[in-house]
Parts: structure tokens; sequence; C-alpha cells
């Protein structure tokens, strides 16, 4: 499975690492000067959890962790004897 929030959508992106060469300008140097240029990957905090789906099911899902602690993900109850049956609640 990809390594992708089904929350909020976050992936796997990517940018570049830079390999400096110098003496900062505020550090009494001449600036730095960029001597390589190298692709990263920028991976998200992804956690597989369980999660109550809108209809009242429990699924495993993988939620990156900014959508965890926004609230975006609604964990179960930890005891199934918390949960009343339908036809006890009548």
């Amino acid at each position: 499975m990809p390594r992708v929030c089904e929350f909020t959508g976050r992936r796997t992106s990517t940018g570049n690492t830079y390999t400096l060469r110098g003496k900062a300008k505020y550090l009494g140097g001449v600036g730095t000067k960029v001597t390589g240029k190298t692709k990263r990957k920028f991976k998200p905090n992804i956690q597989s959890v369980n999660a109550l789906m809108p209809d009242g099911t429990v699924r495993k899902v993988k939620a990156s962790t900014k959508a965890i602690k926004s609230g975006l993900v609604v964990k179960p109850l930890k005891r199934k004897y918390a949960y009343k049956p339908e036809a006890a609640a009548e």
C-alpha cells in the first residue's frame, strides 16, 4: 500500500538537499556557495490506526499524525461492552 493519508491526502514529496561551502557573511566571511544539489524525499509521518468509520464499522486505516492530532480520525472505544446493542436500546 502507498504511503498516503486517507484523510488529508499527505504523501511522499520530493525536494533537494544542498551542499554548501564557505563562511556566512554575518560570520565575517564572503558568503556561502552551493557546491552540490541532490534529490531527497520528504516522507510524512503515517501511522496505521483503528478508526471508526461514518457507517459505524471499525477499520484499520493509514493516517498522518496531523490528521490524528486535529481530530479527523475518530478512534473506537477500547472495550466492546461499552457499545449497547441496538435491540436492547429499544
